[in-house]
């Protein structure tokens, strides 16, 4: 279907006024319209959202939805500030800047469980909707008063970094979920298929630091292997304020 052209005039969908209610043939809400389309995500996949499902899902028709927004970009700009909404509600952010942005690490990854799809669409610019901007304005804010943050470059840089590590950290266990659900093998079930070729590699003698790595490295889960990665960052952090 083609999508109605927005009017060259037209506001950012956060402050255009919604149409008013209809009670026929159904009453409809943005926020109705995103919580359906969270719950299409969460059930079958970023991939599975489009206007047309997201109408059928609120049995309406396709192009009611075009008076609350005008292209699916802004349906998922509105999905991902709705998740923000979630990170705020949750308790405030501690005191310390180490903890406040371990605190921040960690309701990403929360998010990012709960709404496998979100790590999709974190990167690249940042997110204009009220709730991503009040938690951005409360992470920035925490470390802000701390001494060695007076320039407000420090704080940004600082945040900006966390952030980094934070979405590298999740694409790459998001990566080894959708590889377990594409291949139809677990982790576990991958690694014994592979092991007698793994075995003749490192038989050859050519790779004695990855012989160590089988022999010697722990294999930590999934969450020690976040918190440990997340503290090589706040060490170089400190580091960098002791400087």
């Amino acid at each position: 279907m083609t999508q109605k052209p927005r009017a060259p005039d037209s506001a950012l969908v956060w402050e255009r006024p919604e149409p008013a209610s209809r009670p026929t043939p159904g009453p409809l809400s943005r926020d109705r319209i995103v919580r359906a389309a969270l719950a299409l995500a969460d059930a079958e996949g970023l991939a599975s959202v489009s206007l047309r499902k997201v109408a059928a899902a609120l049995d309406a028709g396709p192009m009611r939805l075009y008076g609350y927004l005008s292209t699916k970009e802004e349906l998922l700009e509105l999905m991902v500030d709705a998740v923000y909404g979630e990170m705020v509600s949750t308790e405030p952010i501690p005191s310390g800047w180490r903890e406040a942005l371990r605190s921040i690490a960690h309701r990403t990854r929360k998010a990012a469980d709960e709404h496998t799809w979100l790590i999709d669409l974190l990167a690249g610019r940042h997110h204009l909707g009220p709730n991503a901007l009040a938690h951005l304005e409360a992470s920035l804010a925490a470390l802000s008063d701390t001494p060695g943050f007076e320039d407000i470059d420090a704080v940004l840089q600082a945040v900006g970094t966390v952030n980094a590590y934070v979405i590298g950290a999740l694409r790459n266990e998001a990566s080894e979920l959708r590889a377990e659900r594409e291949s139809g093998m677990t982790q576990s079930q991958w690694q014994e298929a592979t092991w007698p070729y793994l075995q003749r590699m490192i038989a050859t003698g050519r790779f004695p630091t990855l012989s160590r790595v089988i022999r010697d490295a722990t294999h930590p889960s999934l969450d020690v292997v976040f918190d440990k990665g997340l503290d090589c960052v706040l060490d170089g952090i400190e580091a960098r304020l002791k400087r």
